[in-house]
């Protein structure tokens, strides 16, 4: 049997994971005809490569000492702790990054507890060494404390500590002895990170990932638990609900380099994809046909926020995208559901319309934003979260929020948190920052980014992770200001926005075209106002002194897609197509929206 190390890397978002196991793949020589690539080679996705994050975890092996390294790249955010769960599954161990200066964040301590948990053995590694301002002494204490507070066992805390800089390629156990290459890392992972022990038996594998090819359908990705799997074997699929299904294995597959090879067997202990299973879902066993043992399956975190879908119905229905029907969207949902775990599909009231529920803005963002990009065109309705009745009281999600701020603006910061209902826990100064720890309700957090960074100069760095629910904390007051709704539809025209400046800041620039009911800007005031903005200057052959002077217009004001998403109101849809993000009212003619108020009061 080949000797084997299965590892995970885990850290918070932008702490350097990707960029390390890229330098892993480089140092082992995988690529070398590929030196001069800039791009990570692992963020293989458009969304990841703009965003810098990682969002789907990755395979990658490299061979090292003539030792097989499995690696794992997790993603950091607290959105994706579906996926957290079902990779660490594979690994024997972990290693956990920390930036020498930011220290242990929210996310960091997320996916450690996730680890430590399943008894997996650290190694720590103190990344951006060569950053100004570092404190890697301070920061290895920080995640002494951090595995401490967290329940680790004696053997967890013995930890070897690593530091160095994966951007510059370097890392040494000594930081007064620097080195030029990665080698002591890849040495204390054979060293300290044990080898998968050889289980022989019947075969058990529990399904932990999945990878899909058109030509050949679902592929069932996960550790060999025990035994030896073959290709062409008859095998059982032991399902989460106690079901079993008989079915074989068509093709085995090992992880090599960036790619994956055909093999004939695979023994316990090594990660492997298989090919012709059926039906299967994450969390299912591969086990013996004839007496097939299951494995626990897998424990996924439950959704804490809701969004709903809908076809796009508005007055520029189909220009942009390519999938815009019923059909195309429910489909498109089922297809989701298959490879992401945290997410539910509930139908809504009608038949065009959906609940998806899914662990916060971002998660429920990101497949927006890739359904968007492929074609799809749709409304979506605002973010609710998710309350739960426990023991007779109603109770929300809270989640703790880090917010690294400087020094002048800490007061503001604080005071917008607290008007959200959010309670400060802890606040020391990190340099010339301040770092403040709050829980808050998740409704406070839904538009609080967009007002900090506007009240911080776009100097706020806010985290956040769901902890736990409690009971609800009262009214929080949403958004402050009403909107600008185009009365009639046209193009806008300069003439017309110049004359409803004094009114508030608008979204649209002059040409653009514009339907009744479209959100067009935000009011000065909370009531909302409908404008005409389609009026052009009527011409004359008279010349006046004054009237003839050039319009001077404010810049108008663009979303992000979360922006977006969390600054709508209750009342509002996001039209969202592969070209554009369009706000507009559900009811757009302002006779039915008076009529639903006089309903409503």
């Amino acid at each position: 049997m080949q000797k084997i190390r299965n590892i995970a890397i885990i850290a918070h978002v932008d702490h350097g994971k990707t960029t390390l196991v890229d330098k892993m793949i480089y140092y082992c020589n995988i690529f070398k005809e590929h030196e001069k690539r800039q791009e990570l080679i692992l963020d293989s996705n458009d969304l990841e490569r703009e965003r810098g994050i990682t969002i789907l975890a990755k395979n990658v092996s490299v061979i090292y000492k003539d030792i097989k390294i499995n690696i794992i790249d997790t993603p950091g955010h607290a959105d994706f702790g579906g996926e957290v769960e079902r990779v660490l599954n594979m690994a024997d161990g972990v290693l956990l990054l920390a930036d020498a200066f930011e220290g242990t964040m929210p996310q960091t301590r997320f996916v450690l507890s996730k680890a430590l948990a399943l008894g997996k053995k650290p190694i720590v590694v103190i990344n951006k060494v060569d950053k100004p301002n570092c404190r890697p002494e301070e920061v290895h204490e920080q995640v002494f404390d951090l595995m401490f507070s967290l329940d680790a066992t004696e053997e967890q805390l013995n930890f070897p500590t690593i530091y160095g800089s994966a951007k510059e390629g370097w890392m040494t156990k000594d930081l007064s002895d620097r080195t030029d290459n990665i080698s002591p890392l890849l040495d204390a992972i054979l060293e300290y990170i044990p080898a998968p022990k050889l289980n022989p038996g019947t075969p058990q594998m529990l399904i932990t990932s999945l990878d899909y090819s058109a030509y050949v359908g679902r592929i069932a990705i996960g550790n060999v638990h025990r035994g030896e799997l073959k290709e062409g074997m008859n095998v059982s699929l032991a399902k989460r609900d106690g079901s079993i299904k008989r079915t074989r294995i068509k093709e085995l597959h090992i992880f090599t380099g960036l790619g994956r090879q055909k093999v004939t067997s695979v023994q316990s202990g090594d990660i492997c994809a298989l090919v012709g299973i059926e039906g299967f879902d994450i969390g299912d066993t591969i086990c013996d046909y004839e007496n097939p043992e299951p494995l626990d399956p897998i424990a996924i975190d439950e959704p804490t926020m809701s969004m709903l879908f809908t076809i796009n119905n508005s007055p520029f229905y189909g220009r942009e995208g390519k999938y815009v029907t019923s059909r195309h969207i429910h489909e498109r949902l089922q297809k989701e559901l298959e490879k992401n775990l945290a997410l539910r599909v509930i139908q809504g009231d009608s038949a065009d319309s959906w609940v998806v529920y899914g662990r916060g803005v971002l998660h429920l963002s990101i497949l927006i934003e890739t359904m968007r990009r492929e074609g799809y065109e749709m409304q979506v309705g605002q973010p609710q979260v998710l309350y739960k009745n426990i023991g007779g009281e109603k109770c929300e999600p809270i989640e703790e929020m880090h917010i690294d701020v400087p020094d002048e603006f800490s007061g503001r910061v604080v005071e917008m948190v607290t008007i959200r209902k959010g309670e400060m826990q802890n606040m020391e100064r990190k340099g010339d920052r301040i770092h403040l720890e709050f829980f808050i309700p998740s409704r406070g957090i839904i538009g609080l980014r967009t007002n900090m960074l506007t009240a911080t100069a776009g100097e706020a760095v806010m985290t956040h992770r769901f902890i736990e629910y409690q009971p609800v904390k009262g009214k929080i007051d949403g958004r402050q200001n009403g909107s600008l709704i185009a009365k009639e539809p046209g193009i806008a025209f300069a003439y017309a926005l110049n004359k409803l400046q004094d009114r508030g800041r608008f979204f649209i620039a002059p040409g653009a075209e514009v339907y009744e009911g479209m959100v067009i800007g935000e009011n000065t005031r909370s009531d909302d106002i409908t404008v005409n903005i389609t009026q052009s200057k009527k011409l004359t052959n008279m010349r006046a002194s004054g009237s003839d002077d050039k319009v001077r217009l404010s810049p108008p004001i663009l979303f992000s897609l979360e922006e977006a998403l969390e600054y709508i109101g209750p009342d509002e849809y996001l039209e969202v197509t592969p070209e554009s993000f369009r706000m507009r009212k559900i009811l757009l003619r302002e006779a039915e929206r008076k009529r639903g108020e006089k309903i409503n009061f």
